[in-house]
């Protein structure tokens, strides 16, 4: 028998620990119903702190944590927390820093003032996501992004871990919603805080241009091999039209939501995909 195919799911949300814009009760079916399928899969998300930790069970991860990521000049340390969703015996996994992630609230303060540093804590966690996959030593087939605040990682493992042997086969798959929020980030900074080994200046001269959530974005759908919009309608619609050629629209209930991505991801795994559902049905 071959070797099980794997996803990794990486969210800015997931249920039951998050649903705040929707995204979450999206995403929720995906990992279960590819692992009722017999593939292996990973889901990694912020430890925003609107997670209650006692209620959730999050307990920290000790050989996975202790790097530090570099954000700009900063090196901000790494913790991995990990959770289980009993009912459907998943795992998840939990990207935490305590200066980017514990406040009560996700991207603005109770006033409705948006977090200045909301740009270095989707770039925190997209670098930490690729650090914390090596740690693991495990090589997604398929790496499935979800909302603007992955939109870096397609960008870096196009580039920085384009060599790396966990990710050298792995095709990205970028979810993009309507939720996007007006906020203008130091474009002056963001290209010394978003850099990485072999990321030149011309690769974030888009997003340099246009430095907001609808930038970061545009950077996952550019850099990966599949998009998909989770609404039928909405202001993504014409900016992911014209950003990439592979889009596709993936609404409606739970198993057709599921069934819909089980078909991009065989489309895009061809023969390795069309062998574990032939050993699966023998």
């Amino acid at each position: 028998m071959s070797e099980s195919l794997r996803i990794l799911y990486v969210t800015s949300e997931i249920k039951p620990f998050l649903n705040k814009l929707g995204v979450g009760e999206y995403v929720r079916p995906l990992p279960e119903a590819m692992q009722n399928k017999d593939i292996e899969i990973r889901v990694i998300v912020p430890r925003w702190g609107v997670i209650n930790e006692r209620k959730n069970r999050l307990h920290e991860v000790v050989r996975l944590s202790g790097i530090n990521i570099t954000v700009g000049e900063e090196d901000k340390p790494l913790t991995i927390k990990v959770a289980s969703i009993p009912q459907a015996k998943m795992q998840v996994y939990f990207i935490d820093n305590e200066d980017y992630f514990h406040r009560k609230k996700l991207y603005a303060d109770k006033a409705e003032n948006l977090f200045e540093d909301n740009d270095e804590r989707a770039i925190f966690f997209c670098k930490g996501v690729a650090e914390t996959v090596k740690k693991l030593g495990w090589a997604p087939d398929i790496v499935h992004c979800n909302d603007w605040f992955t939109g870096l990682l397609p960008l870096y493992l196009r580039t920085t871990y384009q060599n790396e042997p966990l990710f050298k086969e792995s095709k990205i798959v970028s979810t993009v919603y309507d939720n996007l929020f007006e906020q203008n980030f130091d474009a002056a900074t963001l290209a010394d805080k978003v850099a990485l080994d072999d990321i030149t200046e011309d690769m974030l001269a888009d997003l340099v241009a246009n430095p907001t959530p609808q930038g970061f974005m545009e950077m996952g759908v550019k850099y990966s091999d599949c998009v998909v919009n989770a609404q039928e309608s909405g202001k993504v619609n014409d900016i992911v039209a014209d950003s990439s050629e592979n889009v596709s629209t993936i609404v409606g209930e739970k198993e057709a939501v599921c069934d819909g991505y089980y078909e991009i991801y065989k489309n895009l795994l061809g023969d390795r995909m069309a062998e574990l559902v032939e050993e699966k049905t023998a």
